[in-house]
């Protein structure tokens, strides 16, 4: 089973101390490249969550975003009262410098980054918590990207059948049209009343399913729709080489389009062409 790029998973735990929740979000990217928005508390997590990662998956831009919700309630409040006193030091030192200061709010020192202290949970089990969430979300992560992968390969197998029709539909249309170019050729010979060369006529025929020979494209074609379809069957990380498989399939879109003698043989090409396009917007979303 082949897997999408794109997905998102959100999980969120509640604990001792507080609510732990992890968002991912995926994209399609050439290569993995995670992207981390961690509270200052958890930068310790880093390391093991871009670790998980490259276990997890082979590409994509990941965005990783861990939110903890500390709660308090029923817990005493602790002051940090040498934090305070530096706090009221250094805002009676500016007080001084103005002639008339105004009188120093308690409530505003208690505001003051790091003087009304929490009870602080024990950090390596809160890492561990996060850590449990995170992996909790990485595999809902995968199994939204494994939903669309599958989504995603129905719709290049419905493509590869298109591809399939127009080469079929198109290699049992090439006799009658090398026999209507021969009838051409014919008519043209009657119409400037020359003297028909057999030698000649000869030729021109020969010359005609020389550069109306498009076999080896359709042989070619099929062979890439049954390696794409291996592929797609096979899994795993298959973008890259399902990109090759369209660019090999539009190579020959194009030779079928430049060999084209009929307005049924270029609307053929044309319709492949459309077909592959389609299909490689669709890889570049699978891992």
């Amino acid at each position: 089973m082949v897997h999408s790029m794109t997905a998102f998973a959100r999980v969120e735990r509640a604990g001792t101390h507080g609510t732990l929740s992890w968002e991912l979000r995926s994209v399609n990217h050439r290569y993995l490249e995670p992207h981390l928005r961690l509270p200052d508390a958890f930068r310790d997590l880093e390391g093991a969550v871009r670790e998980a990662l490259r276990q997890g998956l082979s590409r994509g831009k990941v965005e990783c975003t861990l939110r903890f919700a500390e709660d308090s309630a029923g817990q005493p409040l602790q002051i940090d009262r040498e934090r305070a006193a530096q706090v009221v030091a250094a805002a009676e030192s500016i007080a001084a410098l103005i002639q008339q200061p105004a009188p120093l709010n308690p409530l505003e020192v208690l505001a003051w980054p790091g003087v009304l202290v929490a009870d602080a949970a024990d950090p390596q089990a809160l890492n561990k918590a996060a850590m449990e969430v995170f992996e909790a979300a990485l595999e809902e992560l995968k199994k939204g990207r494994a939903r669309e992968g599958a989504e995603l390969a129905r719709l290049l197998n419905e493509r590869l059948d298109g591809i399939l029709a127009e080469v079929g539909a198109l290699r049992a249309l090439v006799p009658q049209m090398l026999a209507a170019q021969r009838q051409k050729i014919l008519d043209r010979f009657a119409e400037l009343k020359a003297e028909l060369d057999p030698q000649r006529l000869e030729q021109e025929l020969v010359l005609l399913a020389q550069k109306s020979d498009v076999a080896e494209e359709l042989d070619r074609l099929t062979t890439h729709v049954a390696e794409v379809r291996r592929v797609l069957k096979a899994g795993g990380a298959a973008g890259r080489r399902l990109d090759f498989l369209m660019q090999e399939l539009n190579r020959e879109a194009n030779t079928l389009g430049s060999k084209a003698f009929d307005p049924r043989s270029t609307q053929a090409a044309v319709n492949l062409k459309v077909l592959i396009e389609q299909m490689r917007e669709q890889v570049q979303n699978i891992e």
